[in-house]
């Protein structure tokens, strides 16, 4: 399904301002977009709600972290 993001309102982590090597996220309502803020014209990944929350909650947790 393709997902109108020309009106998404893009924002990154307040700890990152002046960096350019960014993820960027756009909350679209029920899902959310994320995207390089290098490459802002590239591929975005569109997530719904609840796996975004899923997965930000399993990186607070560490379980990304490589070991």
């Amino acid at each position: 399904m393709k997902v109108d993001l020309s009106r998404a309102r893009w924002r990154k982590a307040s700890a990152s301002v002046g960096m350019s090597n960014c993820v960027e996220v756009a909350d679209l309502g029920a899902q959310l977009a994320v995207r390089d803020s290098k490459d802002r014209q590239g591929p975005k990944l569109v997530f719904g709600a609840g796996s975004w929350s899923s997965f930000v909650g399993g990186a607070k947790k560490g379980e990304f972290d490589l070991r």
